[in-house]
């Protein structure tokens, strides 16, 4: 069975925007380097690997239903931020978005009764309460040190032990895992 043309194309915009969201997290990293916070600078880049992960997640199923990717081009992130809690407040506001994303995408697949896509999609619906809850939390944790450097280092320090999901590197190299 074929994948319906206005289902392939919503999900080659959101593989575009899961591209996007690598690309704004790899942006990210890079600007709290710039800070000498290579413990976010890690957390960021795990959230790159991810983005990536769930983007190429797509890319197969498009593929396995015989659909065509078309990739269009990403528009660049922004570079600079004031704080580290202007930077989360932007990964949140920025799931949130996404969430809508991943919703609409479901609505579509109900309106073409499209149960694979919908199957397929009720991982990311899980995976966006989980990717808001996370950012909600380095937000609130990151207002409640508001000011104090030695927590600030403390949190730096905590997060260099994040390490990517295990899932995400065979699913950038090849076929998703389950």
């Amino acid at each position: 069975m074929s994948i319906d043309k206005e289902m392939q194309d919503a999900f080659n915009e959101q593989i575009n925007a899961e591209f996007y969201s690598a690309y704004l997290y790899m942006s990210m990293s890079s600007w709290f380097e710039d800070q000498n916070l290579s413990g976010f600078s890690n957390w960021m880049r795990c959230q790159y690997l991810e983005e990536t992960m769930h983007g190429m997640k797509m890319y197969n199923f498009v593929n396995e239903r015989g659909g065509r990717i078309e990739l269009k081009a990403i528009a660049g992130p922004e570079t600079d931020w004031e704080s580290a809690e202007a930077v989360f407040q932007q990964v949140a506001e920025h799931e949130a978005h996404v969430t809508k994303l991943i919703n609409k995408l479901v609505g579509i697949s109900r309106k073409l009764n499209d149960y694979a896509s919908e199957s397929f999609l009720m991982w990311f619906v899980d995976e966006q309460v989980e990717e808001e809850d996370t950012a909600d939390d380095m937000l609130t944790r990151l207002r409640m040190i508001k000011g104090d450097n030695n927590a600030l280092y403390t949190m730096d320090t905590e997060l260099k032990g994040r390490a990517a999901a295990p899932a995400a590197l065979p699913t950038i190299l090849g076929k998703p895992v389950a």
